[in-house]
């Protein structure tokens, strides 16, 4: 396993992280489950965990909090808040009032009395800046926090927040994460060098593209992968963006077996190759999952691999372009761009 300096933080971490997405209802995950996925991830060198307290409402943490029993110390501890916990208007968002109750919420579930790394899961158009930045530097100096992030924020947002923090002396986001791979490239025409240009450490999430880069989907192969059945426009088709993905899947699986390589090590090794990324984030949702993912710890891609990465799908492009998820609102509700 290799590690790297998770922006300009000092602390060390491993350059495959482990996403706890799955952990829970979402991925039909037991207790037991989760303690062998953590318990294999550990012993390979992976010292992040990442979660969220909207997977599966909380449970990914819970599962996550049992498994990391006794050894905290070890583990790089990463969770985000934002997204809706119920339908009760003011369970969701970066409002002061909101976060002040996630975090103690997440806490709980976790176990513990601190998180290394709390990040501001998607960014709200509702609540300033300078509002969520003062409640969480004041979480921090509470001890409740090490560092702060936000997650799939749109590049002028992240600019916006180095700003304000800049402005008002408050704490700053030091890491950002976006979703990346060699299926969605648009980050690196402006998110990827906003975050190297503040020194941001980045935390890619669906490094395999939702399964399409895992090897589960296939031309002539029917989807068995376990999000078909949540998100199944994704997988569909019958939808021009799919044909175009699973037509790059093809053409990248090929250039992995010339290169005595699986997929999915192609898949990870093109991520962590860019200079302005500190870890991806797998997500696995058994051992079996996670075994295949640690086969890429090492890989490092040769220039002549990620040039024809390049010829398949051109760097800055997307080829699912509605799976953004950082769109500025405006490009998504009509009322908001028009008078």
């Amino acid at each position: 396993m290799r590690y790297r300096t998770l922006g300009r933080t000092g602390v060390q971490v491993s350059t495959l992280a482990l996403g706890a997405m799955n952990l829970g209802a979402i991925g039909r995950t037991t207790q037991d489950d989760a303690t062998a996925i953590v318990d294999a991830a550990l012993e390979a060198g992976i010292n992040l965990v990442d979660t969220a307290d909207w997977y599966s409402a909380g449970q990914s943490e819970e599962l996550v909090g049992r498994a990391i029993a006794g050894r905290r110390d070890d583990v790089v501890l990463a969770t985000k808040a934002v997204m809706p916990m119920s339908d009760e208007p003011n369970h969701r968002g970066s409002s002061r009032r909101w976060l002040t109750r996630a975090l103690d919420d997440s806490l709980r579930r976790l176990g513990v009395d601190h998180v290394d790394l709390y990040q501001v899961h998607r960014w709200d158009p509702e609540t300033s800046d300078e509002e969520t930045l003062a409640a969480l530097t004041d979480l921090q100096r509470a001890g409740k926090i090490r560092y702060l992030g936000s997650s799939t924020f749109p590049a002028y947002r992240i600019v916006q927040a180095q700003w304000a923090a800049r402005e008002r002396g408050l704490s700053r986001y030091v890491t950002e994460q976006p979703s990346y791979s060699a299926l969605q490239r648009g980050v690196e025409a402006h998110v990827l060098p906003v975050a190297q240009e503040y020194g941001l450490g980045v935390l890619a999430w669906s490094p395999l593209a939702s399964g399409w880069l895992s090897g589960a989907v296939r031309a002539g192969r029917p989807v068995t992968t376990h999000r078909s059945g949540v998100l199944p426009e994704r997988f569909d088709l019958e939808v021009p963006a799919n044909r175009a993905r699973l037509d790059a899947v093809e053409q990248l699986a090929k250039v992995a077996a010339d290169a005595g390589l699986t997929l999915i090590q192609l898949a990870l090794g093109f991520v962590t190759a860019h200079p302005g990324v500190t870890s991806a984030l797998i997500g696995p949702r058994t051992p079996e999952h996670l075994r295949a993912q640690l086969d890429a710890a090492d890989t490092v891609l040769d220039d002549d691999v990620l040039d024809a990465i390049d010829a398949i799908v051109p760097p800055g492009v997307d080829l699912a372009p509605g799976e953004k998820f950082d769109e500025p609102p405006a490009l998504l509700d009509a009322a908001l761009r028009r008078r």
